[in-house]
């Protein structure tokens, strides 16, 4: 009867009083460790064409994915969670809204979502205080949307002595940016709107 490692991995080896069967023994050796080492793929396509039936993933194992260039582990509720910062994504404007610096942009890192940049009106008006709509600034795909509303206060440009705003990320991806009542009208409205925000996705 062949016998376990002392980790308590479930990795088994043939015993003296084995039947001989070289394949069956390093077969077993081979299927019970290469789960346990990182899996490398060519991308998450590959990763989920390979990981199927007999070889589908278990809470535990990690994979590194080429072209993205990520470690991910799979989780108990049998989700990929990112172990690595993945790589900054273009931040998706709404019309009329685009890039004052920073390069505005989202990632995800080991399980949070983090957004970065600046963002500005393209025709070159303001940010002003309206009590009929909000400002939509992006609005971000299904992996980086939060399961319930986040609410945050941002850095802005100085308006009227306006030194903040209040941010909403809703859990359909809308970036809404609500301006304090003193900042109206042309000179008291803000060009910019930081957006610097880190969340957890799960």
């Amino acid at each position: 009867m062949p016998k376990n490692d002392l980790w308590g991995q479930g990795v088994q080896y043939p015993a003296l009083s084995d039947v001989p069967d070289i394949e069956t023994a390093l077969g077993g050796i081979v299927n019970d460790v290469v789960p346990q080492t990182v899996l490398r793929f060519a991308n998450v396509n590959a990763r989920a064409a390979a990981l199927t039936g007999s070889s589908a993933p278990v809470p535990g194992m990690i994979t590194y994915l080429l072209a993205e260039d990520r470690y991910d582990v799979r989780m108990a509720d049998n989700t990929w969670q990112t172990l690595t910062p993945g790589p900054w994504q273009v931040l998706p404007f709404a019309s009329g809204i685009g890039a004052d610096g920073g390069s505005p942009g989202y990632r995800t890192v080991n399980g949070d979502a983090q957004l970065r940049g600046r963002v500005n009106r393209t025709n070159g008006g303001r940010f002003t205080y309206s009590n009929a709509a909000d400002w939509l600034l992006a609005t971000l795909p299904t992996a980086v949307r939060p399961s319930s509303t986040e609410y945050w206060t941002q850095a802005v440009e100085i308006g009227a002595g306006t030194y903040y705003c209040r941010l909403e990320l809703r859990s359909d991806g809308s970036l809404i940016a609500r301006i304090p009542p003193e900042a109206d009208g042309t000179t008291g409205g803000l060009h910019w709107i930081s957006i610097a925000w880190r969340y957890s996705l799960v």
